[in-house]
């Protein structure tokens, strides 16, 4: 592509660029031009977002970005902004501000009258959603809930009132304890699980929440993920035949599923 013929960056603008979740082929070429006519790079880790850099040969200076510096960091950055600098935000994967650092700057860049431009690209959130087979028409996105049980159990128990398919994010760490909080809030409701998204062994299970429990007990699901809960009046998966995820998971390793007693 021929960037002279492209317009320059605007100075005192700050860039939000999207950045690959996995697969490194999901960079865009407007954010590639960015990153490489910039003044500075804003990094939630800058050894990380060095090595993207670098990987397309991109080199610029690195200002560390993250959760506990947001407040001073974002100061800096708006007076970089006011004498004219060109700022790209970026944070580990996906959009900045979308359950990472962000929005803290971004409000501060408005406030001050200064410009913001969104240079779109990946994002778990919209991957996971729109290949969910859920729908899409309305949708809440919660992003990650609460550590403790009982915040947790509230929060979920406040979103039943919520239209539309819910949307998570939740660590390998604890995918079973949300699934066992799922069967317990939402029993009779499809979930979907998108896990490694962009990635070699990228997946997506589906099933009500007791389902891929058994599932989880059963196999160790590596990677973040990505948990939809259907709307209380979405239609159901079809399924071929009567046989659930559990059992399919069962039949792939060459045992019998189990029987009701």
């Amino acid at each position: 592509m021929d960037t002279a013929a492209l317009p320059p960056l605007t100075p005192g603008t700050l860039y939000l660029v999207a950045t690959p979740i996995g697969n490194l082929e999901d960079i865009t070429l407007r954010a590639l031009r960015v990153l490489r006519e910039c003044d500075v790079v804003a990094a939630e880790d800058t050894r990380r977002s060095g090595q993207l850099l670098k990987h397309f040969g991109i080199s610029r200076p690195l200002l560390s970005y993250f959760q506990f510096n947001e407040a001073r960091r974002s100061e800096e950055i708006i007076e970089r902004l006011r004498h004219g600098a060109k700022v790209a935000l970026v944070t580990d994967a996906g959009s900045p501000g979308i359950s990472d650092p962000g929005e803290r700057v971004v409000k501060a860049a408005i406030a001050a009258g200064l410009r913001v431009e969104s240079v779109v690209g990946p994002c778990a959130l919209v991957g996971a959603l729109t290949a969910s087979g859920l729908p899409t028409d309305e949708f809440h996105f919660v992003g990650f809930l609460p550590h403790k049980s009982g915040q947790r159990h509230n929060r979920l128990t406040a979103l039943q009132a919520v239209p539309g398919t819910l949307v998570f994010y939740e660590s390998p760490y604890r995918i079973e304890k949300l699934l066992g909080e799922l069967a317990e809030v939402y029993p009779a409701r499809d979930v979907v699980l998108a896990r490694e998204l962009t990635k070699k062994f990228e997946e997506f299970l589906r099933g009500k929440p007791a389902e891929l429990l058994a599932v989880a007990a059963k196999r160790s699901l590596k990677g973040e993920f990505v948990v939809l809960v259907a709307g209380a009046d979405a239609p159901s998966f079809p399924r071929s035949d009567s046989t659930s995820i559990a059992e399919e998971e069962e039949l792939e390793d060459g045992t019998a599923p189990s029987s009701a007693g």
